[in-house]
């Protein structure tokens, strides 16, 4: 497999677990966004006006996210700084996060209403888990296409589109295109399998996302052998 195909892949699989994970999420805790983290404000707005009283795990949502995004960034540094691989470890940490969420339910028992312990636990470790895969697509794994929300993507994926289609597309933005549409349409996909994941096996479900997770941390392992075997060849 070629560097951009592994490329392509890495993406559509982080994009299929996040989108897997913030389906079961919301469908499971209430309305928790775990990955659009964002999005937790308008649902708080709602749960206001209709004088919903449970949203505190909906509150704590971005500062338990930024603390993730803090933390993740902390160890990336200190492992670079030991010639780790950073992206690989990191990566495993949150697929064993996700692995940690199916099995809370084991202990906790499965959430009853938005701001038990059962919905605290499980969603906590969900956003941490997300946080851990949001800061890497900022640092070792950046790039012109994001996995957690899609909003940019598409955004950019259709102005692409339009060039293309009136005779406008440089090589850029063909390239783009490329590397959009499968992690867009992987994002479609886990969102479909991460609800009916949960109808089927409630947090069980899970499991998947976090093999997913491990697979990509598998592609960046050897993309990062790949580049050291070109390095001692430069030599």
């Amino acid at each position: 497999m070629n560097d951009s195909r592994r490329l392509v892949l890495r993406g559509a699989l982080l994009a299929l677990a996040a989108a897997y994970v913030d389906t079961c999420g919301f469908i499971g805790l209430f309305g928790l966004f775990t990955a659009h983290v964002t999005g937790n404000f308008v649902l708080i707005g709602a749960d206001v006006v209709n004088r919903h009283v449970d949203i505190l795990t909906k509150s704590l949502a971005l500062p338990v996210f930024i603390a993730s995004v803090v933390l993740t960034n902390l160890a990336e540094v200190a492992m670079r700084r030991r010639a780790m691989a950073a992206a690989t470890w990191l990566l495993g940490v949150e697929g064993l996060l996700i692995a940690a969420a199916a099995l809370a339910p084991r202990w906790t028992g499965l959430p009853g209403q938005p701001d038990d312990a059962a919905s605290v636990a499980i969603g906590f470790l969900l956003i941490v888990a997300i946080g851990v895969q949001n800061a890497l697509m900022r640092t070792s794994l950046a790039g012109p296409v994001q996995t957690t929300v899609m909003t940019g993507n598409v955004t950019q994926l259709t102005i692409d589109l339009l060039a293309l289609a009136t005779g406008r597309a440089d090589a850029g933005a063909r390239t783009r295109i490329a590397a959009m549409w499968p992690v867009v349409a992987a994002f479609a996909v886990g969102s479909a399998l991460g609800a009916a994941g949960y109808a089927w096996l409630r947090f069980d479900c899970l499991w998947l996302a976090s093999v997913l997770v491990g697979g990509a941390a598998w592609l960046v392992r050897r993309e990062d052998a790949a580049k050291g075997s070109a390095a001692r060849s430069a030599i």
